[in-house]
């Protein structure tokens, strides 16, 4: 059985959506439109977030492998500081 380290993180390959992964039923997205990025928390409680989280982790043909500095990088940039 193949054990997932958390933090992980990823991202759309159009880089419009970033993920923070915390564990199988929570993740953050940071979304950016137009100039402006806004941060959602998501706790997956019901079956379609149970497998968004599932196909982020299974790195999906839409997204791809990001970092923490990444991450960080575009969450300086949100609308709501």
């Amino acid at each position: 059985m193949n054990q997932t380290t958390f933090p992980c993180y990823r991202k759309l390959k159009n880089s419009k959506s970033f993920y923070k992964i915390s564990d199988e039923r929570n993740f953050t997205e940071i979304q950016c439109v137009g100039n402006q990025y806004f941060k959602i928390e998501i706790i997956a409680n019901k079956y379609p977030g149970i497998i968004l989280i599932q196909d982020l982790l299974d790195k999906r043909e839409i997204y791809e492998i990001s970092t923490e500095e990444e991450f960080n990088t575009i969450k300086d940039k949100l609308a709501d500081k």
